[in-house]
């Protein structure tokens, strides 16, 4: 029926399967090979129309994504299916005016080369590089030496497109694939040369930052000798796309050393430019250069205060003076220019421009009703109002009452929504801008993304506006929020739900200055939908960041903002995120006895299992944050999920659920003891076993468990303090206790005895154990116990504790050695009340005379210079 229909101008039976293959792909498996077959078969038949050689291909395509591990059974499909995506690809036409056009085309998705190429990216992540790249490999190999250009055009675009999903198998030949791919910026051909930028941008942005590390001399001498190509304008505009690409993520130190050269390159191509502009009216190479110096600036931050001068007068004469529509992406590229250029030099440089440039934005900003919805200057002139307030701090808020109304205007948009039947969505899929999602029996739900973007920019500035602004901001914060809550149901788009999320805690802080009251009144127009969105969101990015942002709000409102009702609610969502939390891990067991598992299919099952721990993290926020609010009062609430936290401190569960269960524990008895003694039967064992852990993060979950039974816990766990120490003890003295993955739960060991001696001295010898604690500091990496360790050893120098001053003072150097490694690593924060105290530990030693001497003569240079900054700066 497949073959016959083809045959006779009908897909509708094409379209059959490749929804099948999309939505229940197992149906295929008794007929697969026989499936395979006759669509590869069609894929490779010229005679019939492309969209059928299309949907063809988009079967094996839809079950590489679907039903990977099933298809990758079938090898000799996938290498016969590779060349014909790459057949696909060489399908370009001949345009003798492409290489000098001003105006970018947008990509014709109907054609060939750009479905083989889509389909070749999907492919490629679908089924994983361990299969695909020596597949493709010498094909590629073959086409980049073929002396149709076409084909040169095509293996340089496959490149690029399977670099994310062979991501870890082309790491290892990378160097190989680079050095080949540079030879093409020197083709005969505009087209080719095009496809080599486009490939150096696609690696710099999958590879980074290794791919900077390694070629950064090689690519960015190799790019700018290619943006001087003054044979296609196109060549010239794509070379300073992948320009933009390469610094983006480049690290800054690597930057520097060519940023001279770089600058320069950059500042005479936009002179010639501008004069071009000015003669021909051509705008395309000017408008990528003006990004990639924005790029550069960007990355190289304060470095590019001496080129501030060289580049900004001719910045804002372009945007004085390209006011034309069709100059209108320029103008808002050089906005987005100026703002980050004012960002990377600080407010003391921009100042001197800071008035003309708001002036310039405030002009744009009154002309503003004039501009079209379309007009790509509002996003970027949204963005730059934030650049500014970001630079200019509290005195931005002067401008508010002019950047605001737009600004609610464009967050404001409501996109077209429609549910349609096939006929009538295939109808409409010509039309500009709808995109659509199945729902079954024959209907789909469409929108019309147009605006989107700018809607999800425009929540981002407000969210950066009452970020920045604070109290500021309190005159808007009410018709915010009545915009950003009912977005928590906006699910067209995972940005607008991620700022909105992430919004709620930062108008709450904002709102504060006007008293509880009013506070109240918007935490209670926020928390049902908040509670709601943790309920019903299905996208675990958007989940966790929701989740968070509860926690934080919770935080923020402290005791008693949350009513019966809400605890109900909320009660029953985290005990159901909990089952489902242990369900999942049951469902990825039986996913390993399928037939199909593969090394692939386990990659894939470790990632979902990352995403499951990720929301048990934010489960674990959530409660710590009514914890810390509520005390014990909220413990018979919290019995209802007992029974789960229980059962992710069991011995057989993975370490990030041990880890997981542990801290909330840790909670429980930090801000709810002495109260939760009575849950200890559950938790104590199990605590204490775990402190000598195979895990460092259990470990760390453990020792931290039992400073905080210390500290808070009352006399119920004083026999335990005894039992804890050498279990403490061993995790500090074995061999690898400070490598990189150990330092932290080792640290958390050491602040943990720390604890036992600071609040239960009568369980142990405090004597004995001190000159062992001594010489286990200082602590560097956990800030939060750094600063518990030094104010006890402040709590010992100042009652002049003979044991830590030693006979004769003898230790005394010791100590100031501890104190000036604690200020190099920064371990505590000079705004700490805990440096006031080692500052005048310090200066108490300087009024010894002989003995400061003695002490200063025993640090190295880097340690006295510590000192000295700890003296300057309490």
């Amino acid at each position: 029926a497949l073959n016959d229909s083809c045959y006779q101008n009908d897909d509708s039976v094409l379209k059959s399967l490749v929804e099948i293959a999309d939505s229940v792909p197992k149906y295929l498996r008794p007929h697969l090979e026989a499936t395979l077959q006759l669509t590869l078969k069609l894929c490779a038949d010229a005679s019939l129309s492309n969209m059928q050689r299309q949907l063809a291909l988009e079967v094996i395509v839809a079950l590489s994504e679907t039903a990977a591990a099933m298809l990758r059974r079938h090898t000799n499909i996938i290498a016969q299916a590779i060349p014909q995506m790459l057949a696909m690809m060489v399908d370009l036409e001949e345009d003798e005016d492409w290489a000098n056009a001003d105006e970018l085309a947008d990509d014709d998705f109907d054609s060939n080369a750009v479905a083989g190429e889509s389909a070749l990216d999907r492919m490629a992540c679908g089924l994983g590089g361990k299969l695909v790249l020596p597949m493709i490999k010498e094909h590629i190999m073959q086409m980049l030496q073929n002396p149709d250009w076409k084909y040169r055009h095509a293996g340089l675009m496959a490149l690029s497109a399977i670099g994310e999903g062979c991501h870890q198998q082309m790491e290892g030949i990378l160097n190989e694939i680079v050095n080949f791919v540079l030879l093409f910026l020197q083709d005969p051909h505009p087209r080719v040369r095009y496809a080599a930028c486009n490939a150096i941008g696609q690696m710099a942005t999958d590879f980074a930052p290794g791919f900077q590390k390694k070629f950064h001399e090689k690519a960015s001498r190799a790019l700018l000798q290619t943006m001087e190509d003054q044979g296609s304008q196109r060549v010239q505009a794509h070379a300073a796309a992948a320009l933009i690409n390469f610094t983006e993520d480049c690290p800054k130190s690597l930057l520097i050393p060519y940023l001279d050269n770089l600058v320069k390159h950059l500042h005479s191509i936009m002179v010639i430019k501008l004069q071009e502009l000015i003669q021909k009216g051509t705008k395309l190479v000017l408008e990528q250069v003006v990004t990639s110096i924005a790029s550069v600036a960007d990355t190289v931050e304060e470095k590019f205060v001496p080129y501030y001068d060289l580049f900004m007068p001719s910045l804002k004469h372009i945007v004085e003076n390209a006011v034309q529509k069709e100059l209108r992406l320029l103008r808002g590229k050089t906005i987005e220019c100026i703002s980050l250029i004012g960002l990377a030099v600080g407010k003391e440089k921009f100042m001197q421009d800071a008035s003309d440039v708001m002036q310039l934005l405030l002009k744009t900003q009154t002309d503003f009703s004039d501009l079209e919805d379309d007009d790509p200057q509002i996003s970027y002139m949204i963005s730059a109002w934030a650049r500014m307030c970001k630079i200019l701090g509290k005195e931005f808020q002067q401008y508010l009452p002019v950047v605001m109304g737009p600004l609610m205007k464009t967050a404001s948009i409501k996109p077209e929504v429609a549910l349609l039947d096939t006929q009538d969505m295939e109808n409409m899929s010509d039309d500009d801008g709808w995109e659509f999602v199945s729902i079954g029996d024959q209907q789909s739900f469409g929108i019309k993304t147009a605006g989107l973007e700018e809607k999800a920019t425009a929540c981002q500035m407000l969210v950066c506006y009452a970020k920045e602004l604070k109290e500021g901001f309190v005159e808007y914060t009410e018709q915010v929020v009545k915009l950003m809550v009912p977005l928590l149901k906006f699910y067209f788009h995972d940005d607008i739900l991620l700022t909105n999320s992430t919004s709620m805690p930062l108008l709450l802080e904002c709102a504060r200055v006007r008293g509880p009251e009013y506070l109240t009144q918007m935490w209670h127009f926020m928390c049902d939908a908040l509670i709601k969105a943790i309920g019903t969101e299905p996208e675990s990015d958007v989940l966790s960041e929701i989740m968070h942002s509860f926690a934080k709000c919770i935080e923020v409102m402290g005791d008693g903002c949350l009513n019966n009702e809400h605890f109900e609610e909320l009660g029953g969502i985290l005990k159901e995120k909990l089952e489902e939390h242990f369900k999942n891990q049951e469902l990825r067991q039986v996913k390993r006895q399928d037939e199909d598992y593969d090394e692939q299919v386990e990659e894939s099952l470790q990632d979902e299992d990352d995403s499951d721990v990720y929301i048990l993290t934010k489960v674990s926020d959530i409660l710590h944050s009514i914890f810390s609010s509520y005390k014990e009062k909220v413990l018979p609430w919290f019995e209802r999920l007992l029974p789960l936290i229980v059962n992710l401190i069991c011995p057989h569960r993975p370490w990030p659920d041990r880890q997981w269960g542990l801290c909330i524990f840790d909670d429980i008895v930090e801000h709810c003891s002495p109260a939760s003694f009575k849950y200890a039967e559950y938790f104590l064992r199990p605590m204490l076993q775990s402190v000598c852990d195979n895990s460092p993060e259990v470990r760390q979950a453990a020792a931290y468990g039992v400073g905080v039974m210390a500290q808070f816990g009352g006399d119920g766990y004083r026999p335990f303090c005894p039992e804890a120490l050498p279990l403490l003890v061993r995790v500090i003295q074995s061999p690898d206790a400070k490598a990189k993955e150990n330092v932290n739960a080792t640290e958390n060991c050491i602040s943990a005895i720390g604890k036992i001696m600071k609040f239960k001295p009568d369980c142990i010898n405090v004597e004995e154990v001190l000159p062992h604690w001594l010489s286990w500091l200082p602590l560097h990496e956990d800030k939060e116990e750094a600063v518990h360790t030094f104010n006890y050893l402040c709590d010992l120098l100042e009652s002049n504790n003979p044991v830590v001053l030693g006979p004769n003072n003898s230790n005394l150097p010791r100590i100031l050695g501890i104190i000036a490694d604690g200020e190099i690593h920064e371990a505590i924060k000079h705004e700490d009340p805990c440096t006031k105290r080692l500052a005048n530990v310090v200066r108490q030693v300087q009024t010894s005379g002989g003995l400061w001497t003695e002490c200063i003569s025993q640090l190295n240079a880097d340690q006295q210079a510590a000192i000295q900054e700890l003296l300057n700066s309490a």
